[in-house]
């Protein structure tokens, strides 16, 4: 038997850029329905759904940070470690956050002096000073009920909502810490997926997914489950024929959240719209057997490329809205209209590489640098002589060092 406790879990970095390009091609679906309407129908029970990414975004980062922290933060409350949690984390996400915020208000800027079509008029008017130092304090989010226009950069908001379980954090491990010392995984398993619920119920009663402060218990709950999620695996000690298991059980959930949504699609549940939220309830059990299995999906999502593209998967997330509405600025700019052929293909394959080469640019220049730059305020200095030795890479090595 072994347990799961330390180093970084390389499938999990994997599954962030699925996540990511399930939302980057939940925007695009127009531009793709236009060059490929085939394409675009056969897939669209899967790209409809695309905002579900958030939700499983939510729930990474519940489980990343408290596979980080829980043991640090846990035992006891420190104003001294809690602040530091915080710094770090803004200096995971403020940097990219800030740059793409003022690429955004640029482009809105350019428009309204360039050419014949400016920018919508609701997006024009948000270009005051109270929306700025909102967005800079990452709180823009926190005071309307629709997440919609909340942001010069659109996916922003969703960062906003982070901010606000960051700062939850704190309080947050501490009940976990105290529940996790006394519930065993299987039942810190079922806690987590409870957890996950009340968005799912709210879907049921209301039928759409996007409703007032509904943005709310989704990243709240989410994160909680994320968090209940990660202490369960913190327990688990598995042999390797059950690591295998969970391996393909993971490719298993996977496929079922795929065929759930065609299912979905084809036969919606009485009157409700937003049908493939439902598929939320998978999204546990998902990340807790790509955690602990091994073979299968999470070797897939383990492999170096995967991993890679889990690392800019937030620089992506951030900047692909941009690119999004750049080209729809131009193509009405210039009037052109996508036909179904090969060039519009090739338009729209174009357009997500070259969000993703941006990524690229993004971590390498500004995320990686800044978050390090950042980080070093905060470190304690100590001799030379008296730091550890670098300890050996672990198999399990990607989310987890990221998180701080």
């Amino acid at each position: 038997m072994s347990r799961v406790r330390t180093g970084e879990i390389r499938a999990l970095s994997g599954l962030r850029i699925v996540a990511a390009l399930w939302v980057v091609l939940f925007h695009f679906r127009p531009l793709l329905a236009q060059a490929s309407p085939s394409l675009s129908t056969a897939l669209a029970p899967v790209l409809d759904a695309g905002a579900q990414g958030v939700d499983l975004f939510f729930i990474l980062s519940g489980f990343v940070l408290t596979w980080n922290y829980l043991d640090r933060m846990g035992e006891s409350w420190s104003a001294r470690d809690t602040l530091r949690f915080l710094w770090l984390r803004l200096a995971r996400v403020w940097p990219v956050y800030l740059v793409t915020m003022h690429l955004a208000a640029a482009w809105i800027i350019f428009t309204l002096y360039v050419g014949h079509v400016p920018a919508e008029p609701p997006v024009v008017e948000s270009l005051n000073a109270t929306s700025w130092v909102r967005q800079v304090l990452l709180v823009q989010l926190w005071f309307q009920p629709y997440f919609d226009g909340s942001s010069w950069d659109g996916p922003a908001w969703s960062i906003s909502a982070e901010w606000l379980a960051y700062l939850l954090f704190g309080a947050v491990v501490l009940v976990v810490f105290r529940i996790a010392s006394a519930t065993r995984a299987r039942g810190l398993i079922w806690l987590a997926i409870a957890a996950s619920l009340p968005p799912v119920l709210l879907l049921l009663a209301s039928g759409v997914f996007y409703t007032p402060w509904s943005w709310l218990p989704r990243i709240v709950m989410q994160f909680i489950a994320g968090a209940l999620a990660c202490a369960a695996v913190r327990k688990l000690q598995l042999s390797d024929r059950a690591r295998l298991t969970a391996g393909a059980a993971s490719l298993l959930l996977g496929g079922a959240i795929v065929g759930g949504l065609y299912l979905l699609d084809a036969y919606p549940p009485g009157s409700i719209y937003d049908a493939g939220g439902l598929v939320d309830i998978l999204f546990v059990p998902l990340v807790i057997t790509l955690a602990v299995g091994v073979g299968t999906l999470p070797a897939l999502l383990s492999t170096r490329v995967m991993v890679y593209l889990g690392h800019i998967s937030f620089s992506l997330y951030m900047l692909h809205e941009i690119v999004h509405t750049a080209w729809n600025w131009t193509a009405r700019q210039f009037e052109i209209t996508l036909t179904p052929d090969w060039s519009a293909k090739l338009v729209v394959l174009a357009l997500i590489v070259l969000a993703g080469l941006g990524a690229a640019f993004l971590y390498h220049v500004v995320e990686e640098p800044a978050r390090k730059w950042m980080r070093r305020m905060v470190e304690t200095k100590r001799p030379r002589a008296a730091l550890p030795a670098e300890p050996a890479p672990s198999r399990l090595q990607s989310v987890g060092a990221r998180a701080g």
